[in-house]
This record gives structure tokens, sequence and C-alpha cells, in this order.
């Protein structure tokens, strides 16, 4: 496979590279698709609005338009000091919506993942930096058994502010015992981007997620390629 087909924009010193932080949703989870489905069927009964009666097509647009707000909104909260009880809640409605014992089948991965993380963790430590509560982001992992590839898990509420701020990056690449600038910071969104420049890492935008190139672009990722695994071609081969 020619890495000219998959990159996108710009470019990282892989020499540079010595740990690697994994955002989960729209990085390694293929949790857009997901939110797709979920807003195309709340629309279906009103397809007959939409040219073509094309209402998926406005269900993308409409999970892709929210992502930025979202995550403006959840940085705000965790500025102001009220994130911690937004996380509570969405931990128990998580709890709620998805016991212990019920089927995961809302979970799904980017292809490639599972082979990339593999052939990935026999060269670097790597660490998850997700703004995802603990309680999902666990059950991501283990569902699809990834969670032996990471020597560090942090979720929103690990550090006092979540991402867009540093302070996730900084505190994965200490437990992985690694200066920051040593650190990728791998995601889908400007948070991901913004943290990891903020805390002095190198930052690839994927483009497999919520992000567009020309967000990530504007944001100053170093490199934007087509989809996670494509980082193999980066750094291994």
């Amino acid at each position: 496979m020619n890495i000219n087909e998959h990159f996108i924009h710009g470019e990282i010193d892989p020499a540079l590279v010595r740990g690697l932080l994994f955002d989960v949703d729209g990085t390694l989870s293929d949790s857009d698709d997901h939110m797709v489905e979920r807003v195309s069927k709340i629309l279906s009964p009103f397809s007959f609005l939409f040219e073509q009666k094309d209402h998926q097509r406005f269900a993308r647009w409409l999970v892709m338009a929210m992502e930025t707000p979202a995550n403006f909104f959840y940085g705000l909260a965790d500025t102001i000091g009220i994130d911690a009880p937004i996380a509570k809640l969405f931990n128990w409605l998580s709890q709620k919506q998805h016991p212990q014992n019920a089927g995961r089948e809302h979970f799904k991965i980017i292809p490639g993942v599972n082979d990339m993380l593999e052939r990935l963790s026999a060269h670097f430590p790597m660490a998850v930096v997700s703004a995802r509560d603990s309680i999902s982001t666990d059950r991501f992992l283990e569902h699809f058994e990834l969670k032996s590839y990471f020597q560090e898990i942090v979720t929103s509420q690990t550090c006092r502010h979540t991402k867009p701020y540093p302070d996730p990056v900084l505190y994965a690449a200490q437990k992985l015992g690694l200066d920051p600038k040593a650190c990728l910071m791998i995601g889908d969104t400007i948070v991901d981007v913004q943290a990891g420049k903020s805390a002095g890492a190198q930052t690839l935008g994927v483009l497999c997620g919520f992000g567009t190139q020309r967000e990530l672009k504007r944001a100053g990722a170093d490199l934007i390629l087509s989809t996670t695994p494509d980082l193999l071609q980066v750094l291994l081969d």
C-alpha cells in the first residue's frame, strides 16, 4: 500500500516518537457511524421531508455539525467546574442503559485497529486519552480485547481538566515515563489536536471520525491521515 494514497496533509518526525496517545471516539471506535444510525432511526418517519427521502445523509451531517459545539460546551463545563457532576450523570445513564450483563453489540471498531495496536505495541508504550466516561471507555476496550495494549487509560475525570486542556496528555506522558514532546497524540477532532499541541506533543489527525480536514488543518495538526490504521505506514513501514 502506498502511503501517498492515505497521506492527506503535513508531516511528523517519526524519529522523535517514543509513545502513542490515542483518542477513542472516531479514532479507535467507529462511534460516528453508530450515532448516525441512531439519529437516522429517529428521522426515519420524516424521510418524506428530505430530498430523495435521504434522511440518512442529513443524519450524518447533523452528527458532524453537533460534534464541535459539544466539545465546546463540555470544555466550558470543565472550565467552570461542573464537569464532574456531568460525568457522574453520564456514568449513571451508561449503567442504566447498558448494565454489566447486557449485550454489547452497540460497540463498533474502526477496521484495522486491532492489528494496528498489536503491531505498534511491540514498538511503543501506549495510552488512551479520551473525553469519554470511564465506564463506556472500559467496556469498549474490553469488548474488543484492546485493554492489554495500553499502559494507561485516561478518561474525562482522570485529571482536573479534560481535552482541549493539556492536562490529560501531560498525565498520560508522565505515566508512560516520557517527555510530552516524545509523544504523538492521535485523534479525530480539534480538541485532540489542541490538547496535544498545548502539551508539546506532536499531533496526528484522522478523518475516520468527526473532524474534517479543514478543521484539523486549521487546529494545527502536524499530520492528517485518512484513517487511524494508516499510522502503521508512517511509523513502521
